[in-house]
């Protein structure tokens, strides 16, 4: 890859970012990590992700919230968020069936597997794996 694909990474457990960002570091992407939907906003004022990744549960702003403001918004709405949660499948089909937004370009359930998610990275920013 000349130039590295951005991704953000928004999760309220530390573990989870640390591990995220080494994994996707480790693929050759450059990352960039926030404890929640509000500093994610904050984040995206000056940088421009390639792609998010989302926890769902977070205290200050919920990842449902960013989520819609992100995809209501004109600047944002094309950027790819894989949401990842520990909440259950049914949660996919309920954000999956909102009017208001579209469907997540990508779903995980926690505890995550780590192919899964390079797989669904890989596929998302069209890039091959390493």
């Amino acid at each position: 890859m000349s130039t590295k694909k951005k991704i953000l990474i928004i999760d309220d457990d530390p573990d989870t970012l640390t591990y995220f960002s080494s994994l996707l570091e480790d693929e050759g992407y450059e990352t960039k990590t926030v404890e929640n939907g509000e500093l994610g906003l904050v984040a995206l004022k000056t940088w421009t992700p390639d792609l998010i990744t989302l926890d769902v549960t977070m205290p200050e702003m919920s990842g449902i919230k960013f989520y819609r403001t992100l995809k209501e918004a004109e600047q944002t709405k094309a950027i790819p968020i894989i949401i990842i949660t520990g909440v259950s499948g049914e949660f996919e089909k309920f954000i999956s069936t909102r009017k208001q937004v579209p469907p997540p370009d990508g779903y995980l359930a926690k505890p995550i597997d780590q192919g899964r998610l390079l797989e669904q990275v890989h596929k998302l920013l069209n890039v091959s794996a390493v």
